[in-house]
């Protein structure tokens, strides 16, 4: 049985097979946060856009 390191070189080595084939951001740990700066347009409603975060 693998130990835990291994296991992590695995997955990271899997994770970063995903991300240069499908780009960054396309799959992400649940324990990690980034964030991403986007292009948003408001909708004109006050309380949609609370509600999309934008």
């Amino acid at each position: 049985m693998k130990k835990d390191n291994e296991k992590s070189t695995d997955l990271d080595k899997l994770l970063d097979s995903l991300q240069d084939k499908f780009g960054e951001g396309a799959i992400m740990k649940l324990d990690f946060v980034k964030k991403v700066d986007t292009d948003v347009v408001s909708t004109g409603s006050f309380s949609l856009d609370l509600a999309l975060g934008v």
